[in-house]
């Protein structure tokens, strides 16, 4: 939704020890049996210090309040932990990590052939003579930049683009609300992170994945699509994605699923679109979703990249983690953290305002810090 993310990654910060100094380990409280009950026996990192910080994910009010914490390390869960009133089998809304799901889908389809990264999406209204958004591509909307008048966060709210599109007066039929829209600048000149963007997209699919314009058939052909070739072969099999009312797949914001199930999705990046040896997605399309937009060095093709506070967007703070780390980030402080050369996913719903996200970033990145790369 509105940019919840920031640069959670890159200088590496030392963690000081549990038991180096005597007078820091009496100021702590001892760990409960809850929170070493989370962590697996094999995680990959020190087991009571991971035990501490995700027992702080948890515990400080600072932050907000976390829900589901999944870190995977490996390919294995390394610790799992959930709220009172939620547990492995809750499903949990993505907010805007969908936007990574549906990059997935849209490279799935240009690795089909069914759609070009360079050439102008089939959408009706922009193919009329002399409509100056014909010259929008599919890899423009990927990174953010078509050019059109998309506000993603207005004020008031409700004047913003993303809300109009999601809840008033485009809610019935998002795509053409969204694809109407001027343009406010030359197609690829500049960065906008916009929900309305993906909705495109995720409309673009409906549209080479059918003929049909019925609201039925749009909705079983992309999540047919979606469940045998994404969701089925990762065994994300709690996923529940929402469509409007025009069967168009709500691809910014709206997709249900467990922790683990976004862990698996998580794991599904780092090892660049590879499940059990099968290769689901081209390996540069994954690089490619991780490559900077050339108007965004923090965004990349529906992601987040862990360089110039994008991932937590904090200015202020510095950097933390490898450059490399990349992430699906929703809003209120959803977020599936990728780190390749640690072989780590962090997975962490919630809800958290603005200001306890800056707070949330630094202890998930206590969490990747210790982990050591490669």
């Amino acid at each position: 939704m509105t940019r919840i993310t920031a640069s959670l990654i890159a200088s590496l910060v030392a963690l000081p020890t549990l038991t180096g100094c005597s007078s820091s380990a009496e100021t702590l409280p001892p760990l409960t049996e809850e929170a070493i009950a989370a962590v697996s026996g094999n995680p990959g990192a020190p087991t009571r210090q991971l035990a501490r910080q995700v027992d702080d994910v948890f515990i400080k009010d600072t932050i907000g309040e976390t829900r589901a914490l999944v870190v995977m390390h490996g390919g294995e869960i390394a610790a799992e932990r959930y709220a009172p009133g939620y547990d492995a089998d809750t499903r949990f809304i993505s907010w805007s990590m969908a936007k990574t799901v549906t990059a997935v889908m849209i490279g799935m389809l240009v690795a089909d052939g069914r759609l070009r990264l360079d050439e102008s999406p089939p959408i009706p209204r922009w193919q009329r003579p002399g409509d100056p958004r014909g010259e929008i591509t599919l890899r423009q909307l990927l990174q953010m930049r078509s050019g059109l008048r998309h506000t993603e966060a207005g004020n008031p709210p409700y004047e913003s683009s993303e809300v109009r599109m999601l809840f008033l007066d485009g809610r019935d039929d998002m795509a053409d609300w969204a694809t109407a829209q001027p343009l406010e600048a030359e197609p690829g000149r500049t960065f906008e992170y916009s929900s309305n963007t993906t909705v495109i997209l995720a409309d673009i699919a409906a549209r080479v994945l059918t003929s049909a314009t019925d609201p039925e058939s749009r909705r079983e052909a992309v999540d047919t699509y979606l469940k045998n070739r994404l969701f089925g072969p990762v065994g994300m099999d709690s996923m529940v994605p929402e469509y409007d009312a025009s069967g168009t797949l709500i691809g910014g914001s709206m997709m249900h699923g467990t922790a683990r199930d976004w862990a698996k999705f998580g794991e599904f990046l780092r090892n660049g679109g590879s499940v059990r040896g099968a290769q689901l997605i081209p390996r540069k399309w994954i690089d490619f979703m991780k490559t900077p937009s050339p108007r965004s060095s923090y965004y990349g093709a529906q992601t987040w990249l862990n360089r110039d506070s994008g991932i937590d967007q904090d200015d202020t703070a510095p950097d933390r983690g490898p450059k490399s780390m990349f992430a699906a980030v929703g809003h209120m402080g959803q977020y599936v953290l990728v780190s390749p050369e640690q072989k780590l996913t962090i997975v962490r719903l919630g809800h958290s305002d603005a200001p306890q996200r800056k707070a949330l970033i630094p202890e998930l990145s206590d969490i990747v810090d210790l982990y050591p790369g490669r």
